[in-house]
Parts: structure tokens; sequence; C-alpha cells
């Protein structure tokens, strides 16, 4: 009994961690907060994953860490919550982010290209969005600005990785 209570408060606990935490914690900060090991932090993980199974919240995992997250299906209904306008992306904002996710590291001339259009404004609202960042400059005549996806990006659209995002056909 005892170590099913000590189970109970150190689940209880990553619960709490996370839920102050709002941004992702990876395993190992969480084992340092924990004072365990990492092995331990993944049985936790995957017993607060099972208790948040009819819950209103999910564990998530992204490129970043843990955290806790609504469930998608209830977005509804916090969004009532919200009284402040939240920022939405456009569909401009939507295909620029989308031809960088795909593309990266891509310049601000090869999304031209692709869009038709000049995206100088999408560009700096993404980055103020901070869903793209630089990455770099290409090796060719004038140095132009590669664009690529930041970690948040990851976060917002619930990716774990790049790797994650589908596959598209040429």
């Amino acid at each position: 009994m005892e170590k099913s209570s000590k189970k109970f408060n150190e689940t209880a606990e990553l619960e709490a961690l996370l839920f102050a935490a709002g941004d992702p914690l990876s395993k190992e900060r969480l084992a340092e907060l924990l004072d365990t090991g990492v092995v331990e932090v993944s049985d936790l993980l995957r017993q607060l994953d099972k208790d948040l199974k009819d819950r209103g919240i999910i564990l998530r995992e992204t490129a970043a860490g843990w955290q806790l997250s609504t469930r998608p299906e209830y977005f509804s209904v916090i969004d009532k919550l919200s009284s402040t306008v939240t920022q939405k992306l456009s569909s401009a904002m939507m295909e620029t982010l989308s031809i960088i996710a795909f593309m990266q590291p891509v310049t601000r001339v090869e999304i031209e290209e692709i869009r038709g259009v000049n995206v100088d404004r999408t560009l700096t609202k993404l980055t103020e969005f901070e869903l793209i960042e630089e990455v770099g400059r290409k090796p060719v005549l004038g140095r132009p600005i590669l664009y690529g996806t930041t970690e948040n990006f990851l976060q917002v659209f619930g990716i774990k990785s790049l790797k994650d995002l589908p596959k598209i056909s040429n």
C-alpha cells in the first residue's frame, strides 16, 4: 500500500509540475525536479497519461518535452471562456508557413515564386508569432536570408518533429 501511495504522490507531483510550467519540460528536467531518474519519469508519464484518459486534458509530447494540453475535442468550450480575440493565421500566412515547413530552409524569393505574391509582411507576422525564424544565409549572390520553422511552430501545431509532417508528392 505504501508503494502505491508513493506512486500516486509522484504522479500528482508530475502533474502539478506540468500544469504549473505551461511550457514543455524534458524528461531530464522532470527527473531533476522530481529528484528521480529518467526511467522513473517515463513510468510516471505513462501512468499520468493513463490517468487522464477520460479527462478534459491530455499529456502531449512535443519537440521540447512533455506538457499538459486541452483535449482538442473541447476547444469550442475553452474558446467561449476567452474574452479576448485571439489572433488567427490568415490563409496567406498558412500558405507561406506551409511552404516554409515543407521546403525549409527557403528564401523569400523562393516562397514568392511559389505563391506568386510578395510575402514580406507575411514573413514579418510569422516571425512575430515566433512560428518561423532566420536560420542562415543562402551561399549565393546577395546571400538571401533562409527561413525555417521554430520549436514554437512544433508546439502550436502539436507536432513532435518535422519528420511527423505529412509526406507531399511532387
